[in-house]
This record gives C-alpha cells, structure tokens and sequence, in this order.
C-alpha cells in the first residue's frame, strides 16, 4: 500500500479564510479586542451606559443579592417552563406602569426584545419601515422578521409616511428613541402621525431614553405623550440607566400576549436570571424615589458637549445622555481612547462598522453621579488627548 506523508493527512485548516479577514481587519485598524477590568478599576468611567450610577449603588446590590438568595442563581428554564418567578411578574407591572403601558414582557437583553418585538409583530405580507440610524438589533429583528424591509432616511417623518403608504397591508415602523451614535432624538411625534394616516403600529426602541427623558426618565415616549397609546410598543433595555441585565417589551396587552405566543427569543431562551431581575426592580423603585437623576444625566451631558465644543471639537449636540465627539480617522479614534484610557479615563470608541456614516468617533456617557471635579478632569483629558486634525472637523 502507499505510503501517505504525515503532511498529506493532516487536515486541510477550513478556517484559513479568517486569516485573511483578520489581515484585513488590521489593515484598516478595526481589530476589537476583549479588554477584562477589574472590580475596582482606577478608571474614571465615561464609557459604561450606566446612566444614572446605580449599577453598584448599595439598593441595587442588596436587590439582586436578595433575589439570588431567594430563587438562586439562574432562571433554571425558559419562562414558559420554570422560568417565570413571582419576581419577573412584580417587575413587569412596575416597568409598565412607570413608563405609562398597559403590560410589560421582561426577556434575557434588550436585543432579545428587540428582536421578540419586531419578529412577533412583522411576519410575511408585512412592511416593516426602518430608521436607517437604528441598532443593530433592530436591524437583525427586520431580517428575521420575513417581512418586507424599507430602510427610510434618519429621522425623517415624511419619508416614513411615503413608504408606509405605499404598502397595502399591515405595516410597522421602528425606530430608536435615542440614537446610540450620537445621541441624537427620533422625531417621536412626526413618527407617530405618519403610522396614525397609515394605520400602521409604532416600535420604540427606548434603550437610552428610559431614566434620562420624560417625567422623572420615564422614558422617550412618555415625554413625547405617546406613552400607553394603542398602536405603540416600547422596547427597553435593564442595563442601562437601571444597571442590571435584560430587556422588555412594553405596549397593549394583547400584544404582549402575542408575544408570549409567537416570540422565539422569548418562547425558546432561559428566562432573566433572578438577581438580575431583582438588581432592576430595586434600581426602578430608586430611580421612582429619585427623580432628579434623569435630569442630572441630562445636565452632565450638556456640560461635556459645550465644553468639548467650546474648545473646538465637533461634538453632536445630546438629546440625552450620549455624547459623540468626531474623530479624524478610524485609527485616530482608536489611539485617541487609548490615550484617555493611559491618562486614566475610560471611553467609547465607535468605528465602522459600528457607525453607519463611516465617521469614527469617542462616545461618553453622560452619568448622573459624575461630579463637577470630575466632569473637569474628563474634558481636560479628552483635549489633552486629542489628535491632530480632531479641531478641524465640521
């Protein structure tokens, strides 16, 4: 018989294509990388989505310890199995009647609702009209859906209400109420009277507006008076300004009902882990307690924009608490939050594809509990920091 050589029987590398994606990944200086903290990380933080402070607060801890305690450390099965505690129930109706909604559904992450929203309520025969600024899990939910897609201009209520009234049979529109990149507003209200003249239903995607706007951050749509109304549905996450885990999906009751039966991410994933659950219900009845919170954040936010803008920087001006400051070049962005993080501040770097314009840019968070001392020392670092070229931007 032949005699084969060790090298012929070795086994052709069915991943060698990924060396080529990852050179080119370096090329164009868009590596990402896992970067571990530490519990105590010496770091000024301006890079988290922990809006309000309460991701460590002592009544956040304490509730998700207690829940833990108490129903132990997972959900031990899907909701519709052995997932569901007492405690997911208490925290549904106390988010649906904070933010003003009939009934709420608590999932795994906000990209799980998400996608639980706009799966559920797309479907074949269905137009689903897209905010062309949207998150990706937005984004994902319309491919998923097996509806017909239509991707509409940023933030332009008129170019929904001509593709929604092109299309004959049930329809959609979806959009964030606070856009991730910049920290832009959706034109909630022009939204609204388009799906209104269609007859078309409204998804919010309410991640960055839930603790920062409306009465006492009660959210983006509360604000706008859309809150409860009948074609509308809330998309939120618990990660941010509640500093816990998970997602829901709030809006009428029937439609919450349809998701408990038609929602996959929902159906067939482990319900939100107790503690997590607990961390955000303990979070809300702080943030009910603390009202002044949302408008600290949004304080904060207007500081670091006009001061960064005062001193050149081309920052877009915040409707909440994201705050975008434009860098010259993906690679520039990238050496720009090192140095931040070597000079001992901490901060987002966006860069394609992340950002959908192709413009890199830093992302501060405008937290609550930031002090002035604080706010001072971040913008001294960021301009310290800043490359050449970053002044010079429109």
């Amino acid at each position: 018989m032949p005699q084969h050589s060790r090298e012929a029987d070795a086994p052709a590398d069915v991943f060698a294509w990924i060396d080529e994606a990852e050179r080119a990944r370096e090329q164009a200086g868009l590596v990402r990388t896992l970067r571990p903290r530490s519990a105590a990380s010496p770091l000024l933080d301006l890079a988290s989505n922990d809006y309000l402070g309460l991701s460590r607060h002592p009544e956040t801890v304490r509730g998700a310890c207690a829940a833990a305690e108490e129903w132990g450390a997972g959900a031990t099965g899907a909701r519709l199995v052995t997932g569901t505690t007492a405690l997911h129930a208490e925290l549904e109706q106390e988010l649906a009647d904070f933010c003003g909604f009939e009934a709420a559904l608590v999932l795994s992450s906000g990209y799980a609702a998400n996608l639980a929203a706009v799966t559920a309520l797309g479907g074949r025969g269905a137009l689903v009209a897209s905010d062309s600024g949207n998150h990706a899990s937005i984004v994902d939910g319309c491919r998923l859906s097996r509806a017909e897609t239509a991707v509409v201009p940023h933030a332009d209520p008129e170019a929904a209400r001509k593709t929604l009234a092109a299309h004959t049979g049930r329809a959609l529109l979806v959009t964030d109420s606070v856009f991730s990149v910049d920290g832009d507003a959706a034109p909630l209200a022009g939204y609204a009277e388009a799906c209104r003249a269609r007859g078309a239903a409204l998804v919010v995607d309410d991640a960055h507006g839930l603790g920062v706007l409306g009465e006492g951050g009660r959210g983006a749509l509360h604000a706008a008076g859309l809150a409860g109304a009948p074609g509308v549905v809330a998309t939120l996450t618990l990660s941010k300004s509640l500093g816990s885990q998970g997602g829901a999906v709030l809006g009428p009751a029937k439609v919450i009902r349809h998701l408990v039966n038609t929602a996959r991410t929902f159906i067939f994933d482990t319900g939100l882990a107790p503690a997590a659950a607990g961390g955000a219900l303990a979070a809300l009845r702080l943030l009910r307690r603390e009202p002044e919170r949302a408008a600290r954040a949004r304080e904060v936010a207007a500081l670091l924009h006009g001061r960064l803008t005062a001193a050149g920087l081309a920052s877009a001006r915040p409707d909440a608490a994201v705050v975008s400051v434009r860098a010259p070049s993906a690679a520039a962005a990238l050496r720009w939050a090192a140095d931040c993080r070597e000079a001992g501040l901490s901060v987002g770097c966006f860069r394609p594809p992340s950002v959908p314009d192709g413009v890199s840019r830093l992302r501060l968070t405008a937290r609550a509990d930031l002090t002035g001392e604080e706010i001072g020392r971040a913008v001294a670092v960021i301009l310290r920091t800043a490359p050449a070229g970053a002044a010079d931007l429109p």
